[in-house]
């Protein structure tokens, strides 16, 4: 039976409405826990808000209420994005919870008891922001050395714990364990900043200064210092956020994740405070990086933050939660920007996942009445052979080392997932389906191939789940999967050929249509309706719209010789491509567009053809088509197309140029 995981975020701030950075953490343990859930942990994942603290009581007067009330406002629009985000925690804790505060003073006894607590007279820094005394020499030029705020120097009485007690037993705690500080990088810095002798911390303020916290259980006249505060709420939720009290069955956790500025609470402030309470130190405490947005820091004066309620709004969340984590390793910083976000969605989930599951059920229906066929032929090619090789080792070997705790290499999960989409594509565009369809004696090879098409869907639909569990549902769904991601996926599961023949598909929207790039206006220059086609992704020939005026194929004049007559030099100018037909699906409100998704190549291209009236979409994929590449890109019905494909006839379409023989996508027609 696989260990309990317990793990943990960060418990927000609640002066200030959620952002990039909140959703990055709690994508990435919400990303764990669903994924520990899948392979059998009994698994407890907390998240929530730090409510107490100057800086709330300083939010809560500016706003004209008192700081109850005030962080009874916030925590809906943390509860809610975690909603959006499909944010899988088990409990939510916030810190003006009355069993909360019972654990908190209960610690802050049991340390008095021990005499691990003090009382001191103390002159020092003190930062407002970071809530924190700092030293004469930690301060540079009268600024706090971690958020380079201006301090004020304070002197009063309060409450120190003994942390310096603890400073070797620390030291060699961090050196015999590798993976309780990652990544490497953070870990050599704490081990740093043991080298200086530890201070003691002061875990009090006056309630003359701050009156919202913790009242300390030995002395009404202060309040507990909101780290203090905040650090024992991942003991805390463990006695009352689940059905029973469950501390013995999750403690220690598995993993807290922290952002790379909280690292020193964590590492240090909350390791001596669990030594002083003779506990067991979190297994692994995992710091990451920050997001800085198109290469500047984020900030609400620059106008630069980046709002995740919007993210998910216009983009979805399983690509929003797919590029945080896709984009950088963990624990490193990353830059946001808008147009490599598009760029992961049209090329790896549009272009790459969503076009698998298009044209693999497409197929399906078309040469197997919407049936996954039993594979009929003996032989096993080196692709199919790769194919299961690939599958079985990303799911048994690649995503649990890559998800290992010590190492949360999100991207690299994520790239050997997507190696298996790309196979997936290439398994199709070299096993040709359509080309086996028009041979009555390869049908045995056609049903072959249409199965570990679909049994390469399978397996990324267990793969995907943890990072993208609504695209993992859809999937499911149109693939007829009776996979329950609720409860552990059975061994089995895991091998090549889980998928039983004749299971009936059910080919949906496209579960990540592309997102077009945005044109600027050309006033008179901006291409009409007329205008069938264009170059990145486009529309097709000249009957494309019934808005659209096709001219006459012969005008007056237009004879060898005449005014009209065009030279070699300028035809050549024309780029004639060969395309073939990856997928295909009818415009919305349209009776003759169809959009298309176009090898040509080295790329893929989406165009816009007006064909529809003489075609099915699903006559349409596997078909290899005469592509103009160098159209500007042209919008129909909103629909951006990339390029034009070739048609006879003039009011109505007779018939799409091709090809008598087999010709490789991206060949050059002259």
């Amino acid at each position: 039976m696989p260990d309990p995981f317990y793990i943990t975020t960060p418990i927000y701030y609640v002066n200030d409405v959620p952002h990039i950075g909140h959703a990055y953490t709690t994508i990435a343990a919400d990303v764990m826990a669903r994924y520990r859930r899948l392979t059998g942990n009994d698994t407890f994942f907390l998240t929530g808000l730090d409510e107490h603290g100057q800086k709330v009581q300083q939010a809560a007067i500016k706003a004209g209420i008192d700081p109850q009330t005030y962080c009874d406002r916030v925590t809906p629009q943390f509860r809610n994005l975690w909603e959006k985000l499909h944010i899988s925690h088990d409990g939510f804790i916030r810190t003006t919870d009355a069993r909360h505060k019972a654990v908190v003073q209960r610690a802050l006894q049991n340390l008095s008891n021990k005499d691990l607590i003090y009382r001191a007279e103390y002159t020092g820094w003190y930062c407002t922001f970071d809530e924190r005394f700092w030293t004469e020499k930690d301060v540079q030029n009268g600024l706090c050395p971690d958020c380079k705020r201006p301090v004020e120097q304070l002197s009063e009485s309060n409450y120190f714990f003994r942390m310096s007690r603890f400073q070797d037993r620390l030291k060699e705690h961090i050196q015999q364990h590798k993976d309780f500080l990652r990544p490497e990088t953070r870990r050599n810095e704490v081990l740093g900043f043991l080298q200086k002798p530890l201070e003691d911390l002061s875990i009090s303020r006056p309630k003359s200064r701050l009156s919202w916290g913790i009242e300390l259980p030995f002395d009404s006249d202060y309040v507990t210092y909101v780290w203090f505060d905040a650090l024992v709420n991942y003991i805390s939720a463990l006695e009352y956020l689940p059905s029973v009290p469950a501390f013995e069955r999750y403690w220690p956790a598995s993993i807290h994740l922290v952002g790379k500025d909280i690292l020193t609470t964590h590492a240090v402030y909350w390791s001596t405070i669990l030594m002083g309470l003779e506990l067991p130190l979190p297994r692994t405490i995992f710091a990451h990086g920050w997001w800085t947005v198109d290469g500047e820091k984020m900030s609400k004066s620059r106008g630069n933050v980046v709002d995740p309620y919007v993210m998910v709004e216009e983009f979805g969340a399983d690509a929003f939660r797919y590029f945080l984590l896709r984009e950088i390793p963990f624990g490193q910083d990353g830059d946001f920007a808008r147009e490599p976000f598009i760029g992961r969605i049209n090329s790896d989930l549009a272009n790459g996942l969503g076009n698998l599951l298009s044209r693999t059920l497409t197929l399906i229906h078309r040469f197997s009445n919407g049936r996954v066929p039993e594979p009929q032929d003996s032989t096993t090619t080196g692709l199919e052979t790769e194919l299961k090789r690939t599958a079985e080792s990303l799911i048994r070997e690649k995503l649990p080392h890559h998800l290992h705790s010590g190492r949360l290499e999100f991207n690299r999960a994520l790239e050997s997932i997507w190696g298996l989409v790309q196979l997936g594509n290439q398994y199709i565009d070299k096993t040709a389906p359509w080309v086996l369809a028009k041979q009555p004696d390869q049908k045995p090879r056609l049903d072959t191939v249409l199965y570990h098409s679909a049994e390469t869907l399978r397996c990324l639909c267990i793969s995907i789940y943890a990072f993208m569990p609504t695209t993992a549902e859809e999937i499911k769904q149109q693939l007829g999967l009776t996979l329950n991601f609720t409860k552990p996926i059975l061994e089995g599961e895991f091998n090549w050929g889980g998928l039983l023949p004749d299971t009936q598909v059910t080919k949906g929207q496209p579960i990540f249509p592309r997102i077009e790039a945005t044109t600027k206006s050309q006033g008179k220059n901006q291409p009409s309706p007329d205008h069938l086609g264009s170059s990145p992704s486009y529309q097709s020939q000249a009957t494309a719209s019934s808005q659209m005026k096709p001219e006459p194929t012969q005008r007056p004049g237009n004879t060898p010789g005449s005014d009209d007559s065009i030279t070699i030099q300028e035809f050549e100018k024309i780029q004639l491509k060969a395309g073939k037909v990856l997928s295909a699906e009818r415009v919305p409100k349209s009776e003759k567009l169809v959009k298309l998704q176009v090898d040509l190549g080295r790329e893929q291209r989406q165009i816009v053809a007006g064909i529809g009236k003489k075609y099915k979409p699903e006559d349409l994929v596997g078909q290899t088509v005469v592509v103009v590449t160098n159209l500007k890109p042209a919008k129909l019905m909103g629909i951006e197309s990339q390029g034009m494909v070739l048609a006879a006839g003039d009011e109505e379409v007779k018939s799409l140029a091709t090809f008598l023989e087999e010709v490789d996508p991206g060949t050059k027609v002259k």
